[in-house]
């Protein structure tokens, strides 16, 4: 029996040979090369660690000629290089034999045999933690769940790995001094078994003390606190300073940020954190261009002002330009000083638009409570007030309505350039009635999702739904444009006009539904990493009665080209089901409005 004393360099130095080994051959090196390296008896990973250990020396071979002198001390030190390649998996018996030969003019081959011989079992798998941290090792299963159990094979890089992950799991949990006094591989070469002994010592448990801020004092401080993932008191974590970071990141108001816990100030257990910050402009004007079939040309201007009245409060001015549609709005964002993500938003705008079903003009105020309940869900309890001059077929009418809704969505989408998996819905009620002050009366249901699913060959399924239901107390006449439902266009059944489909007045003109229901599947094709072929298939209607929905339909083929402004689509769509079938090219570029 001997000891074998290890070390964090035997997993550093199998990293390190297996990504060597990707640059050579499986067993052997180019066959123009004049010295071949040739390896038998060994596969896999263990084949790979071997081949990066017995990579030739720089210099062995200069200007395709071998230095001979140096080969044959190379040669002689093959054995106990691949020998110590071996251990690593539990090869501590190997028999190699070396056999170099010419094979042809100017050209060498160096064949290295193996015989590997029994692995090394584990007969003993001892670890004990001693330490306050004890419970919450036992409590989370670690020592259960280290990688190596006894009866099976000695994989020092396992091992090392398990070592590793059981310290760090202990710090994260506040046990900072933990620490192995005992860690060893007691190695029978002629029994051709091991034991594994570790003794980690938790130390003791410590807390975050108080957290202060520094660089940044335009904003108060109880708004910068709103991004700690942690408190005074909590059990001091890394992971928590890594995700208060990504916090601060994502608030996108800061050009520098630090994170400096100070265990040298600690004081009874507690270390405290440091935050220095170097904020960003406030202030930012932000341009943007668009082209859709659905609204033309499409030009967008954005104001932000992120710390009104040195408050953390954010105003946002948006101007919207196109053919179809123009709006201008604004919004006053009050963040939640309790929850990151959660904010009162006060908003106001006006509104045109002027297609070839409708024209509307519409004025607006209301106040949204957002809030999110993590891992993408979103909930908003919202008031609108709006006042709506509209023009539907022959009649011209006005429209005061007092709507309270609540919505709930969840989005899980990581990559918003080009996802490759995903999915999202979104659901609403909203509503008005006379009593509250509304000129009509109703109650309506929105539902809309898609999901978007990786497929074998680069292939990507897409679906996508979307409905809606009215309950009113008064004919549709009375029901303002904004809140009728109409389909077609490029976000919606694609092949026919934008909101050019929906019930029709005697005069044959679309004046929309109490009902909507639009569906479709999208088969795209990935053409390296920013093109895409997509074969799609489009059925949705408004209508005003389940029974008489006359859906209508439309598919074709399109072209994807992905940029970080946002996607560019083009479809060519045709009509189905229909007496006189068109066909209609929609194309959109960058993100619609």
């Amino acid at each position: 029996m001997y000891a074998i004393s290890t070390r964090k360099s035997v997993i550093l130095r199998i990293c390190l040979a297996c990504l060597l080994a990707c640059w050579l051959l499986p067993n052997h090196v180019q066959a123009g090369d004049p010295l071949q390296l040739k390896i038998d008896g060994v596969d896999g990973d263990v084949l790979a660690n071997v081949q990066a250990a017995l990579t030739f020396p720089p210099g062995l071979v200069k200007d395709d000629v071998v230095d001979q002198r140096w080969l044959q001390r190379y040669v002689r030190q093959v054995p106990d290089m691949a020998r110590r390649a071996l251990e690593p998996f539990g090869f501590y018996a190997a028999e190699i034999r070396t056999d170099l030969v010419s094979v042809e003019s100017g050209m060498q081959r160096l064949t290295v045999a193996i015989e590997p011989g029994p692995p090394v079992r584990l007969s003993l798998v001892r670890i004990v933690v001693e330490g306050p941290g004890a419970e919450v090792v036992r409590r989370k299963g670690w020592v259960e769940n280290f990688p190596l159990k006894q009866g099976e094979v000695l994989h020092q890089g396992l091992y090392e790995a398990g070592k590793a992950a059981l310290k760090r799991g202990v710090q994260d949990q506040g046990f900072l001094d933990a620490h192995y006094e005992t860690h060893e591989i007691r190695i029978d070469v002629e029994g051709a078994t091991a034991e594994i002994d570790l003794l980690l010592r938790t130390g003791s448990l410590y807390r975050f003390g108080n957290v202060s801020f520094t660089g940044a004092e335009q904003y108060p401080e109880p708004f910068l606190r709103r991004y700690l993932d942690f408190n005074a008191g909590d059990v001091f974590s890394y992971a928590s300073l890594g995700q208060t970071q990504l916090n601060l990141l994502d608030a996108d108001r800061f050009e520098e940020i630090r994170l400096l816990p100070d265990r040298s100030a600690e004081v009874g257990q507690q270390i405290p954190v440091t935050v220095e910050l170097t904020p960003g402009p406030t202030k930012r004007l932000r341009p943007g261009i668009g082209y859709g079939t659905d609204t033309g040309a499409r030009l967008s201007l954005t104001f932000d002002h992120l710390n009104m009245f040195h408050r953390g409060h954010a105003l946002n001015l948006l101007l919207n330009l196109s053919q179809v549609r123009q709006s201008v709005g604004a919004a006053y964002i009050l963040p939640d000083t309790a929850n990151l993500h959660d904010a009162t938003e006060l908003r106001a705008g006006y509104e045109r638009e002027d297609n070839d079903t409708f024209t509307t003009e519409k004025l607006t105020a209301e106040v949204e409570r957002l809030r999110d309940f993590g891992r993408g869900r979103k909930g908003a309890l919202c008031v609108q007030l709006f006042q709506e001059k509209y023009t539907i077929g022959e009649e011209t009418d006005t429209a005061r309505m007092i709507v309270p809704g609540v919505r709930y969505s969840r989005r899980r989408y990581r990559d918003l350039v080009r996802p490759r998996k995903g999915h999202q819905y979104e659901l609403e009620v909203r509503g008005g009635h006379q009593w509250l002050g509304s000129d009509t009366g109703l109650v309506q249901v929105l539902a809309s999702g898609n999901l978007l699913l990786p497929l074998p060959g680069r292939l990507t399924l897409f679906s996508r739904v979307q409905g809606a239901y009215t309950v009113q107390n008064e004919p549709l006449r009375e029901i303002p444009a904004s809140l009728r439902f109409f389909a077609g266009g490029d976000q919606s059944v694609r092949g026919y006009a934008y909101q050019s489909l929906g019930p029709e007045d005697d005069e044959g003109e679309v004046i929309g539904g109490k009902h909507q229901l639009v569906g479709s599947m999208e088969l795209e094709r990935a053409l390296g990493e920013k093109w895409g072929l997509a074969l799609f298939y489009d059925v949705g209607n408004a209508f005003n009665d389940f029974n008489a929905m006359d859906l209508k339909q439309g598919a074709g083929l399109g072209i994807r080209r992905y940029t970080p402004v946002g996607p560019v689509r083009l479809d060519l769509a045709r009509q189905f089901g229909v007496a006189d079938p068109g066909y209609r090219i929609h194309l959109s570029i960058g993100f619609g409005w």
